[in-house]
């Protein structure tokens, strides 16, 4: 049986390389790539842009640690952290 590729944004994060185009950026992030451009557009997240282009890079680590630095509970599995249910177990 022939191994397929893993669809963009399914990997570990060290599966992307330092520097990340749009579409590989939106797949890091698993969002929607015209919702990544609108955060851009508001500054809301960091990007890199070519000297007098639209083309637009990202930095993994940037990415990551931009991540990390967003409010709000922390419910990853390397948090140390439980989530809890409610009383029906949802």
């Amino acid at each position: 049986m022939e191994d397929l590729p893993a669809p963009p944004g399914a990997g570990d994060a060290a599966d992307f390389p330092p520097v990340l185009t749009t579409a590989m950026a939106a797949g890091l992030l698993q969002v929607n790539v015209e919702y990544l451009r609108r955060m851009v557009r508001e500054g809301r997240i960091p990007c890199h842009r070519f000297p007098g282009g639209r083309e637009m890079r990202f930095l993994r680590d940037e990415l990551l640690a931009w991540l990390a630095a967003l409010p709000g509970d922390d419910q990853s599995s390397s948090s140390g952290r439980t989530q809890q249910t409610d009383p029906v177990g949802t």
